[in-house]
């Protein structure tokens, strides 16, 4: 009697255990989706919100941010569907941060996208009069597709499509006047010829693309001596101008030299110039005199050659003495 009651036990524990551990593993997946504090944000979109539900989530640049908290219609402008966000706190929600919906691949369920956000930007702040700061939206790319193919498949879209096809047809018959025909047809004609007469220089044509190819292959020849020769020409030219500094080099020394030898030759010059110089005067004026003196004596002597035996004759007396 003791067994069956023992068996209830063990399967009630177990059952008990068993609910215990589900129920921890759906809180424990429900805090690792939406762990922290959230801040909330609404966001009012002109566009179908299908394939958005609550609960979807919300990225900011690819990463999950949030969860969408409710999805209703705007009280003040039926036109719009007014989303309420709960983003984790922390995320740079800034004033330049812009909310599209996307659409998951072929499945149909969306999520929201937030982009933006920019580091110098201020941050997203309620304005007065509302409950929660408002992110901006822009549409989605399949709307904006949506939107410009029923413009265009509308009955003015159809009008318009309609009178430019019609408008182009007509230029284009403007075009193909006979004129032009003929025009046409010349030009077709010209590169008719062109066409052959270039196959009839084909091989000339061939035989100056070789000569091309060969000026090429020289040239190529030519810049590799170039530059197999250039280190040595830049050596040698190294050199020369090494030389040359060594020469100025030896010219300044020795102007250096000259400078010193003209320093100690300084006293020397000016006691020459003081003492010598004042003789030498002196002496090239006795030298004129003396040359004076003898021009004198030779044109006397040219006068008077007998003078050098019997001398200066005397002067005549005048009358009376």
């Amino acid at each position: 009697m003791m067994e069956p009651r023992g068996n209830y036990v063990i399967v009630g524990v177990f059952v008990f255990v068993l609910g215990a551990v589900a129920v921890g593993m759906v809180l424990w997946l429900g805090k690792s989706d939406y762990r922290g504090a959230y801040d909330q944000y609404h966001a009012y979109m002109r566009q179908s919100v299908s394939g958005l539900s609550v609960d979807s989530t919300v990225k900011y640049r690819g990463v999950n941010v949030g969860r969408v908290k409710e999805i209703a219609l705007n009280p003040d402008n039926p036109e719009e569907v007014r989303l309420t966000l709960d983003i984790l706190r922390g995320t740079p929600i800034k004033t330049d941060t812009v909310a599209t919906l996307e659409t998951q691949g072929l499945t149909g369920l969306a999520t929201m996208n937030l982009e933006g956000g920019s580091l110098n930007v201020p941050r997203l702040e309620p304005e007065p009069g509302q409950e929660y700061p408002v992110i901006q939206t822009k549409p989605s790319l399949f709307f904006r597709l949506d939107m410009a193919l029923s413009r265009l498949l509308s009955e003015q879209g159809l009008f318009n499509l309609l009178s430019s096809m019609h408008a182009l047809s007509e230029q284009a018959t403007a075009f193909l006047n006979e004129g032009n025909r003929l025009k046409m047809e010349g030009i077709l004609n010209d590169l008719a010829m062109v066409s052959h007469t270039l196959s009839r220089h084909q091989e000339t044509m061939a035989q100056g693309i070789d000569r091309a190819a060969e000026a090429a292959e020289n040239l190529a020849i030519l810049t590799s001596t170039v530059n197999e020769d250039m280190p040595r020409l830049v050596a040698r030219i190294h050199q020369s101008a090494t030389a040359v500094q060594g020469v100025a080099e030896e010219l300044a020394r020795t102007g250096k030299t000259l400078e010193t030898v003209v320093q100690d030759s300084r006293p020397d010059i000016q006691q020459f110039t003081r003492e010598t110089l004042g003789e030498t005067g002196q002496l090239v004026t006795e030298l004129r005199q003396l040359t004076a003196t003898l021009q004198r004596v030779a044109h006397h002597i040219e006068r008077a050659p007998d003078s050098l035996i019997y001398g200066r004759s005397s002067q005549p007396r005048g009358p009376g003495e």
